[in-house]
């Protein structure tokens, strides 16, 4: 399943995260780089999927626990660019985060 992160059987959990970019990249590219390779490394981090067009884009990143997610909200490098995406990177953003409890998968 190329495109997709092969998550364990659920239950889990997604945070879903939809934003709308201010113009430029002002080392936006970097730091979302960064986010995923260090989110990678946290302990209950099961996978990421993320689409953007130049001004809107969404990603989800998958976790075992709830507490996973809290100490990924925490992590000091992820405060930084929190507080850069609110003063440079973007018009606004949405969070969400749901349980998944059920999941299907199509391949050719």
């Amino acid at each position: 399943m190329s495109g997709y992160s092969k998550t364990p059987e659920p239950p889990y959990y997604a945070v879903i995260f939809t934003s709308e970019r201010t113009e430029g990249d002002k080392g936006y590219g970097k730091m979302a780089d960064k986010m995923v390779e260090l989110a990678s490394k946290q302990k209950g981090f099961l996978g990421i999927e993320s689409a953007r067009d130049e001004e809107s884009g969404i990603t989800v990143s998958y976790w075992d626990t709830l507490d996973s997610i809290r100490k990924w909200k925490e992590n000091a490098t992820h405060k930084v660019a929190q507080e850069k995406g609110k003063s440079l990177w973007y018009r606004n953003f949405a969070l969400r985060v749901c349980k998944v409890e059920r999941q299907s998968f199509f391949e050719m």
